[in-house]
């Protein structure tokens, strides 16, 4: 039996589209409809953004800590979170987790690698931009990476929190997105991290200047290897 995918998720529509990629791809590995059971946690968004507003990231993890108990007591064998921000939080908590969670800039580090790039651009909120959730992990894995200027992370992060996350896609936020990558083509990059779970929605390889490491998906292809395994 594949192992049981457990979802701590943080904003609806990054979560959705890990979630609705793991149960369409999941044929593939699985045939004929299927897929690895799911459950999915969510607590309320505005729970996770008192926290953040105030730079209380333990507070932030016991939220992660909480939706990883409930999704042990329902059978889950692992957790996934499809919100990158957050994860600065995980150390927090990682040791007194009951379950063992994939960590998603883990799995974008490793495709970059794979696909043979060398310097990569950053892009998210400004808490994940400022933090070291993707420089951490790249460097492990002997990559590069620039990220946007302060002026640009604030347009990120507005574009993200006030519009994305509330199901708001507009094409102002796809020209600031291909403006911000271009910039950071001319900085050598040569892929951008799509570090924000709900950015895929809006970029692709059909319409960035740089070869896209999609974060959520790629996030979600880990947990089905890892349900299969």
């Amino acid at each position: 039996m594949p192992r049981h995918i457990g979802i701590a998720a943080c904003s609806a529509e990054g979560a959705a589209l890990c979630y609705r990629t793991i149960c369409t791809e999941g044929p593939a590995l699985m045939g004929g409809h299927g897929h690895p059971e799911v459950t999915m946690h969510t607590p309320s968004l505005e729970d996770y953004m008192r926290r953040i507003y105030t730079g209380d990231w333990p507070g932030v993890g016991a939220l992660m800590l909480e939706s990883a108990e409930k999704l042990k007591r329902v059978g889950a064998d692992f957790v996934i979170c499809p919100d990158n921000t957050i994860h600065q939080a995980l150390p927090f908590i990682e040791a007194r987790s009951p379950l063992p969670w994939l960590h998603i800039a883990e799995g974008v580090a490793l495709e970059a690698k794979a696909r043979g790039f060398k310097r990569v651009a950053i892009t998210g909120t400004r808490w994940l931009v400022d933090s070291e959730v993707y420089p951490a992990k790249l460097a492990t894995h002997g990559l590069d990476y620039r990220r946007p200027t302060g002026e640009e992370r604030d347009e990120l992060n507005h574009l993200i929190m006030e519009e994305l996350v509330r199901s708001v896609f507009k094409p102002s936020a796809v020209a600031t997105l291909r403006r911000i990558i271009a910039r950071m083509k001319d900085e050598g990059c040569d892929a951008v991290v799509l570090g924000c779970t709900e950015l895929p929605l809006i970029m692709d390889d059909a319409n960035s200047p740089l070869p896209t490491l999609d974060s959520t998906r790629l996030l979600a292809r880990a947990a089905l290897r890892r349900a299969a395994a």
